[in-house]
């Protein structure tokens, strides 16, 4: 059994996001679970609190959940064809100091999944991501894609998923990815 933490990259209380990675936990198969972790308590990136004050707690908590984990996803917003901040925050304060670097990412299975509201899913931040995650050295699952276009009319008003072929896509992609991990097999200690 693979435990994987999953991160939603908006802080929006409706974000299709989230709802997006709502449904991941519900439609993971069964050798895999996903433990949903928030960054909402992240502060904006300080070196200067670092030095002064250390590591703030959210942050230190969820290093540990995440270095304790098989897997790493990432249900990322695209945000003016890129990166969304708050979660680029979250991932510059999780990879300091840099000695943590490889205890929380190296050789860690990373996915990604993206919903918008835009036609083009969220192809471009997807990309945006490739070389931030090869530079932490994270392992990247890739396919099928999970991009979803046009949320407002593939979620209803409860953010539930109602567009059967994502529905399928995920667990696709979700199936993939527990494969995917024990194919990497467990990381050092």
């Amino acid at each position: 059994m693979a435990n994987v933490i999953g991160i939603c990259g908006s802080l929006r209380r409706g974000s299709y996001n989230a709802s997006l990675l709502r449904t991941a936990v519900a439609l993971a198969p069964p050798d895999l679970t996903i433990d949903v972790a928030s960054i909402r308590e992240f502060p904006v990136y300080d070196a200067d609190i670092e030095t002064s004050t250390g590591t703030p707690a959210a942050v230190a908590a969820l290093k540990d959940r995440i270095a304790a984990a098989d897997g790493l996803l990432l249900v990322t917003p695209e945000y003016n064809n890129s990166i969304p901040g708050v979660l680029k925050n979250a991932v510059d304060w999780l990879s300091r100091p840099p000695r943590d670097i490889p205890r929380v990412f190296g050789g860690r299975p990373v996915s990604l999944m993206g919903a918008t509201d835009g036609r083009g899913g969220t192809i471009l931040a997807h990309a945006a991501w490739l070389p931030v995650l090869r530079t932490l050295g994270a392992l990247l699952w890739a396919g099928p894609r999970v991009q979803v276009s046009n949320s407002p009319q593939v979620f209803d008003a409860d953010g539930n998923l109602t567009d059967e072929p994502m529905r399928q896509r995920i667990a696709t992609h979700l199936r993939g990815f527990a494969e995917f991990i024990a194919r990497v097999g467990p990381r050092p200690a």
